[in-house]
């Protein structure tokens, strides 16, 4: 019997992550068809990929070949068995983390799939290492589909897809830097024991302070409640956060903002931090998907996800 996420994912997903390297240049594309399937009770994942690009990564990631591997499904461990990719991802609901290695590629893969609740759309990162090192990263959305072979509106429907991922893939993550305004949106909250805790009402107050830096504060009430304020500082496509609750910092493969932030206020008594990815979709409507990954010391507590919307002050 096919997993809980194994069903999320059922169909043919489609997409442009664009290529990144180490300090947050684009380089490329990867145009991507790929799908979980399972046949004869053996579940399988393919991707069909076109790479586009130039200089060392395209040598290194140019590989003549679809990738083609076995995974062992289950709710707690999707284990990946070769012969292209080795590791496992656990899902949280409506997300994915994984980490697996890739022979082909030389590098080891962390990987964040986030479904919305569209159940239409995926936010995917890979942040690809030597090592401990960044070596790359690809970023992108994808749309679900269940007939593109055979239908020629799918068809049309995909390549209209593809074709606004390419303007909006490149583009780097800037906040609104001369507008006030807040996202807003109910976040679903999964403990690490990967059982379904309930959901979140998420407020980010943005303040611009200038074109570099703004000033937020951050609310959460439901089933988890945090509140925190900071400043943060735009430096290219690197980021502070400079207190005063939270300090650390992050940086943006395009449009995908990747955090460290260490929560220094009365409640936490900087015990607590955040890991998180926050995918600016669509710089016109503002649209923000965030996965933040809330950890006690080292040790991760619950993951929370979703999509926040925009509205001007």
């Amino acid at each position: 019997m096919s997993s809980e996420w194994q069903k999320r994912i059922e169909g043919e997903w489609h997409g442009r992550p664009g290529l990144f390297d180490a300090e947050g240049n684009h380089v490329g594309f990867e145009r991507v068809d790929r799908a979980s399937v399972v046949e004869d009770g053996v579940s399988r994942y393919w991707m069909h990929t076109s790479l586009e690009g130039a200089g060392p990564l395209r040598n290194r990631f140019e590989l003549g070949a679809h990738f083609d591997f076995g995974i062992v499904d289950s709710d707690q461990n999707r284990v990946y068995c070769g012969p292209d990719f080795y590791g496992t991802g656990q899902p949280y609901g409506l997300f994915v983390e994984a980490n697996y290695y890739s022979p082909g590629w030389q590098a080891d893969l962390r990987t964040w799939n986030q479904v919305l609740a569209d159940g239409e759309t995926q936010v995917y990162s890979s942040v690809l290492h030597d090592g401990w090192a960044v070596c790359a990263v690809f970023n992108g959305v994808y749309k679900r589909t269940f007939d593109h072979k055979t239908n020629p509106e799918t068809q049309k429907f995909v390549d209209e897809w593809i074709a606004l991922e390419t303007q909006r893939g490149s583009r780097p993550q800037v906040l609104p830097t001369k507008e006030k305004g807040a996202w807003t949106g109910e976040l679903f909250v999964n403990p690490v024991d990967q059982s379904d805790a309930g959901k979140v009402d998420v407020v980010i107050e943005h303040d611009p302070l200038s074109l570099r830096r703004a000033r937020q504060q951050v609310t959460w009430t439901g089933d988890v409640e945090r509140s925190y304020g900071f400043e943060r500082l735009r430096d290219g496509a690197r980021t502070q956060y400079e207190g005063p609750d939270v300090w650390g910092n992050a940086i943006s493969y395009g449009r995908a903002l990747f955090t460290t932030q260490h929560l220094m206020n009365a409640d936490s008594r900087g015990v607590e931090k955040i890991r998180g990815r926050e995918v600016l979709i669509d710089a016109d409507t503002r649209e923000l998907a965030v996965v933040w990954q809330l950890m006690s010391g080292e040790t991760t507590t619950h993951f929370v996800h979703g999509l926040l919307t925009w509205e001007s002050a």
